[in-house]
């Protein structure tokens, strides 16, 4: 059965964007059951990293970065009806795209996607690089239903929409998009150099219009990583957030990812931590830390369902030698207006 997609109404004051655009479209409210939503998760919902969620109908799909125990094909699919039980849901891409591996010629994968819905498709936003290369691209995917049973599953790539190479002060990776109050598109992106970056797209083809904005940046003594990625937008009252993960990931235990977070009254900011110090010079107030078992809190995505927003992101789990797991943490909101999660 196909599903009708409706054109998203933004309103001012409401969560608009990023990956929860189909959420607020097309879910329900569901009853929060007793127990945490990490202690009853059960099937596949490890290995993942860089997990990005989108519903469609009464089904959440994560898509996120291939781990070499997922092997297959590029960009894999898990689903779920509640959030708890998590299966397999195959790949986006069977192959890194040609125009891909021609770019960037010492890619071995494709990482960290974002889903969104627009224009009466899902839009799926990925990176292709090499690892602590800045010569990267962002590709985009789009599909017309998530329900690989459904008339109308099929992938298509669209191609290249940013791209960067050593010269640039920026990493084309990490892309999430995100629509703003007043309905304009945008695409955010970056990883280590001069941190985290912005652009307008056109919502037709999905693809990058606009000048380049700085929204983050972790200034660093010469010499040390710059340790900054993965940007999120969120919207929520008469602010946009800024999520951003810090440190380090992909070091299994001795993994250091947080996740942080700073907020602006305008989209391309300037964002400011609850300290009221500046993001795009180092700032950030720390939304969710690891603990001795589950290290690498980041990389995060946003869902919100009815009156409850969840934290989605990897953790690396100690009792499982490293393997990065899916964890959805319910969402605090300060009085102050800032957001926390806990493990």
């Amino acid at each position: 059965m196909s599903v009708e997609h409706p054109q998203p109404r933004l309103g001012r004051r409401g969560f608009v964007g990023g990956s929860l655009l189909a959420v607020a479209l097309f879910g329900r409210a569901t009853a929060q059951p007793t127990g945490s939503i990490n202690a009853r998760m059960t099937g596949d919902f490890s290995p993942v990293h860089d997990p990005c969620i989108i519903k469609q109908g009464d089904t959440y799909y994560v898509f996120c970065t291939t781990s070499r125990g997922d092997a297959g094909g590029f960009v894999a699919c898990r689903r779920s009806h509640d959030l708890v039980s998590w299966e397999k849901a195959g790949f986006v891409f069977a192959e890194v795209p040609e125009w891909a591996r021609v770019a960037v010629p010492k890619t071995r994968g494709i990482w960290a996607p974002d889903i969104s819905f627009f224009n009466g498709l899902f839009h799926l936003y990925y990176s292709v690089s090499s690892f602590g290369s800045n010569h990267s691209v962002i590709g985009l995917a789009t599909n017309k239903t998530l329900d690989s049973k459904a008339p109308g599953f099929e992938w298509v790539d669209r191609g290249l929409v940013v791209q960067s190479v050593e010269s640039d002060r920026y990493n084309a990776i990490d892309p999430n998009l995100f629509v703003d109050r007043d309905g304009k598109h945008w695409l955010s992106w970056g990883s280590f150099w001069d941190g985290l970056k912005m652009a307008r797209v056109d919502p037709a083809s999905g693809k990058r219009v606009g000048e380049l904005h700085s929204i983050a940046s972790r200034p660093m003594p010469k010499g040390t990583p710059s340790a900054i990625e993965a940007p999120f937008i969120v919207s929520r009252g008469d602010y946009y957030y800024l999520f951003a993960s810090f440190d380090f990931c992909c070091r299994g235990v001795n993994s250091t990812y947080f996740t942080v977070c700073g907020r602006s009254r305008e989209i391309t900011g300037p964002y400011v931590d609850a300290e009221g110090r500046p993001m795009l010079e180092g700032g950030g107030s720390v939304v969710i830390k690891g603990d001795e078992r589950f290290k690498g809190t980041g990389h995060n995505a946003f869902l919100r369902e009815g009156e409850h927003d969840y934290l989605v992101y990897h953790a690396y789990d100690t009792q499982q030698a490293g393997k990065p797991a899916l964890r959805i943490s319910p969402i605090t909101w300060s009085a102050g207006g800032w957001p926390s999660a806990e493990l």
